[in-house]
């Protein structure tokens, strides 16, 4: 039976309900009552093609109980919003400490590439309080030094009502927001940070990185997907991909007649260097008692999958233990909300 995947809130796809006993490090959450949990606004879905099986390059693994090699607890996927942004603090922190003490010597060395950086991790909601509480989270506890002093960070909203709310969440003096397309901080930042752009901005956004080179570029939840770069065209697609992901995961259902399970993309870069890091397709184990609703690494990827790649991993992965599956859905992963990623304990 075809499989369809369908972009969805993750309100309805990340709640399992044994996610603690896989990840026995979290810590509580908030009560379920919260607006935190209730959200139920439906994106809208794609137009994908199948893809069949033997098209890919993708290892499935015989037994979804396949245990990864050993890792510790801050490897692992978050189980909470707290430690989401902890693990991508530390991301970025390991990613940005070199290019901040190692600068490059003009006339001396060979021309090098501009670090940027890339940080996907969903947000409580599309609002501009919800979009600068999780930013100023992230960059108000991180550690960057430059030349043992604390490195000043610009950080470029989308518009000035999201600046504004910035300017009212922010504590640390080392933090100066602003409007992207304004290039006024450009001189003062030994980071810049692009938060939340739209795709039709990436001229103004390539202007900023040439203005700010060598200094090193983060870009935090782009408003496009990532399988909408191809849409880009050459350029623009080029320079997007010039940012690496250091963090990044995305909420999955695999969804039956009988039963669903859930799942997450994750890829987490914690010692700064991306080239390090694979994308991690995990699937909640079927059947209840010892070990039932664990979340297990199936499949790893070097590059990025794809929405048609992951689907058929999901699905042959489905089919191979049922014959009723009916369909495999996902969740946005560079805007999706962080309403459903998390179950309570």
């Amino acid at each position: 039976m075809a499989s369809s995947t369908v972009l969805r809130d993750p309100t309805h796809l990340f709640n399992p309900p044994k996610f603690r006993s896989f990840l026995s490090h979290s810590t509580p959450l908030s009560s379920p009552s919260s607006p935190f949990w209730n959200s139920n606004k439906i994106l809208r879905p794609p137009i994908l093609r199948t893809l069949p099986p033997s098209s890919t390059n993708i290892v499935i693994k015989s037994k979804l109980g396949h245990q990864p090699p050993e890792k510790t607890s801050g490897d692992l996927p978050p189980s909470s919003r707290e430690e989401a942004i902890e693990q991508a603090r530390r991301s970025l922190s390991s990613s940005l400490s070199k290019p901040l003490n190692n600068p490059r010597l003009a006339g001396k060395l060979k021309k090098q590439r501009q670090p940027r950086f890339r940080v996907e991790i969903p947000v409580l909601d599309e609002s501009p309080a919800s979009l600068a509480s999780l930013v100023s989270s992230i960059f108000d506890g991180i550690s960057l030094k430059r030349k043992g002093s604390s490195a000043r960070i610009l950080i470029l909203w989308p518009d000035t009502v999201t600046q504004q709310e910035a300017g009212r969440a922010f504590r640390s003096g080392a933090v100066q927001n602003d409007v992207l397309g304004s290039a006024e901080g450009l001189a003062w930042g030994d980071v810049a940070v692009v938060v939340s752009p739209e795709s039709n901005r990436l001229e103004e956004i390539e202007a900023i990185c040439a203005g700010f080179d060598p200094k090193p570029v983060v870009m935090v939840n782009p408003k496009w997907g990532a399988d909408e770069e191809s849409e880009l065209g050459q350029q623009a697609g080029g320079f997007v991909a010039s940012f690496e992901v250091v963090y990044s995961f995305m909420g999955l259902e695999v969804r039956g007649v009988l039963s669903r399970r859930k799942g997450m993309v994750f890829r987490y870069a914690k010692d700064g260097i991306p080239a390090n890091a694979q994308w991690e397709v995990l699937v909640e184990e079927e059947g209840g008692g010892a070990g039932g609703g664990e979340l297990r690494m199936v499949t790893r990827f070097k590059k990025r999958p794809s929405v048609v790649e992951v689907e058929t991993v999901l699905y042959n992965l489905m089919a191979a233990n049922s014959p009723v599956t009916k369909s495999v859905k996902f969740v946005k992963d560079a805007v999706s909300r962080a309403s459903g990623l998390f179950s309570r304990r």
